[in-house]
C-alpha cells in the first residue's frame, strides 16, 4: 500500500479521561468546528506529516516554496490564529487547551507565538488579494498573530455523518481487506451530476476500488449543503455502484477555493487515505474567474514527488450525435450537438423544484435533492 505523506501516519491522540480532566485547568482557547475538525485530522493523519498547527518556518517556506521547510511537498497552511488577549498570559513552551463550546478537544504544546502577513498568504495561496475571493475573505478576518506547536486529541469533534465517517487508519484496513492494490480518490463539494459519475467510473477501469470522499464543512453561498451531497451520493450508489468497488466516506475540513494549491492539497490528503491515484478534473477547486479551467492539472508537474499518480479529465458533456457522454478529445461534432453538464444549470433547475434531464443528472439522485427544501447554502 502506498506510504503516508512523509513516510509515517501520524497518530497524536490520548482520549484518556484524567488528561481531558486536566484541559480544564489549563489556560483556554475557544475554537469553532472548523479548527476543532483540523485538529482531528492532524491527531489522526489525516494531514500527515503534521503534527500540529504550523510554525513560522514551516509556514514561510509553504508560502514561498509550496514545500514543508524539509522539502516535502505542501500547499497549504494549517495555522492556528490568536488575538494579542488570548495570548496576554501565554509564553512558549506554555500548553493550551483548546475548546470546542465547553468540550475539550486537544492540548496545544506551544513552540512559537509570531505575527504574519496576511497579503503574502493571500497572494501565495490563492493568487490575488481580490475580496470576492472567498478564501481572501477569510483569510483577512483572521487575528493578526499565530500560534505553533504539536498537539495532542483530547476528543474527536460532534459529526453529523458518523456512518460515513471513516479515518485513514480504518480505510487502509478497508482497502487490504478488499485486496484493492490500487485507489483512485474522488474530492468533491457537489451533489454528483452525470459527468461526475461517468469520471469517477473511467477511472475506474484502470484501478482496483473507487473512493468517493466528499469534503463536509464552511462552504460559500451556493454550494449544496453537506446533508444533501450524502444523501445525493447515497442515492447513486445504492443504484449505480457495485458495492465491492467503492466506498463513501467523508472529509471533515473547510473548503479553502485555493484552485491549484488545493488541488495538491487534495490529493496529498487522500493520498494519506491510502489512495494510489487522485482524479483532477476541470477547475479543481476553483471559484468564479479565478483559475484557468486546467490550471490544477498543470500544477501537478511542479510536482514529481508527490506519491501520489494524478488522473487528469477534461470537461465531460453529452453529444446528442455521439449518443453518449465524451469530451472535446474524442468527440468529432460541433457544440450543437452538445448538452453541458453545467453545474451552474442544474442548480438553477432544482432550485426552482425541477428534475434535470436523466442525461445530466440521474432520477434518483434528483428526487434526494429534492427532498430538502433549501438544498443549498445560504
Amino acid at each position: 500500500m502506498v506510504a503516508p505523506h512523509g513516510g509515517k501516519l501520524v497518530e497524536r491522540l490520548d482520549f484518556d479521561e484524567k488528561k481531558r480532566e486536566e484541559a480544564y485547568e489549563m489556560p483556554r482557547k475557544t475554537i469553532g468546528i472548523d479548527e476543532a475538525r483540523d485538529a482531528a485530522n492532524i491527531a489522526h493523519g489525516v494531514f500527515s506529516p503534521l503534527e500540529g498547527y504550523m510554525c513560522r518556518e514551516d509556514l514561510e517556506h509553504v508560502l514561498e516554496h509550496g514545500r514543508l521547510a524539509n522539502d516535502l511537498p505542501w500547499t497549504i497552511p494549517i495555522i492556528m490564529d490568536v488575538s494579542k488577549e488570548e495570548i496576554k498570559d501565554i509564553i512558549e513552551g506554555d500548553e493550551l487547551a483548546l475548546f470546542y463550546g465547553e468540550m475539550p478537544i486537544a492540548i496545544m504544546n506551544v513552540e512559537e507565538i509570531y505575527p504574519y502577513d496576511k497579503k503574502v498568504y493571500a497572494e501565495s495561496v490563492f493568487g490575488t488579494l481580490s475580496a470576492e475571493h472567498p478564501g481572501v475573505s477569510n483569510i483577512m478576518a483572521k487575528k493578526e498573530h499565530l500560534i505553533g506547536g504539536r498537539i495532542t486529541l483530547l476528543n474527536d469533534p460532534p459529526t453529523d455523518f458518523q456512518r460515513y465517517k471513516l479515518w485513514p487508519k480504518e480505510t487502509r484496513v478497508l482497502f487490504k481487506e478488499r485486496g484493492w492494490k490500487s485507489v483512485v480518490g474522488f474530492q468533491t463539494r457537489n451533489a454528483p451530476h452525470a459527468g461526475h459519475e461517468y469520471v469517477q467510473k473511467t477511472a475506474l477501469t484502470f484501478v482496483d476500488g473507487l473512493f468517493v470522499n466528499p469534503l463536509i464543512g464552511r462552504k460559500k453561498s451556493g454550494d449544496f449543503k453537506d446533508e444533501v451531497i450524502i444523501s445525493a451520493y447515497e442515492a447513486l450508489f445504492k443504484h449505480y455502484y457495485p458495492k465491492d468497488t467503492a466506498v463513501l466516506a467523508i472529509l471533515e475540513t473547510e473548503m479553502r477555493y485555493a484552485g491549484p494549491k488545493e488541488a495538491i492539497f487534495h490529493a496529498i490528503i487522500r493520498k494519506n487515505f491510502g489512495c494510489t491515484h487522485f482524479i483532477v478534473g476541470r477547475d479543481h477547486a476553483g471559484v468564479g474567474k479565478f483559475y484557468g479551467p486546467y490550471d490544477a492539472q498543470e500544477i501537478f508537474y511542479e510536482y514529481p514527488d508527490l506519491g501520489i499518480t494524478p488522473l487528469f479529465f477534461r470537461s465531460f458533456f453529452y453529444c446528442k450525435k455521439c449518443g453518449g457522454v465524451v469530451n472535446e478529445k474524442i468527440c468529432p461534432h460541433g457544440t450543437e450537438h452538445h448538452i453541458n453538464f453545467s453545474g451552474t444549470k442544474i442548480r438553477a433547475m432544482l432550485a426552482s423544484g425541477n428534475k434535470p434531464p436523466p442525461i445530466m443528472m440521474r432520477p434518483e439522485v434528483a428526487d434526494a435533492i429534492l427532498e430538502y427544501e433549501e438544498p443549498f447554502v445560504g
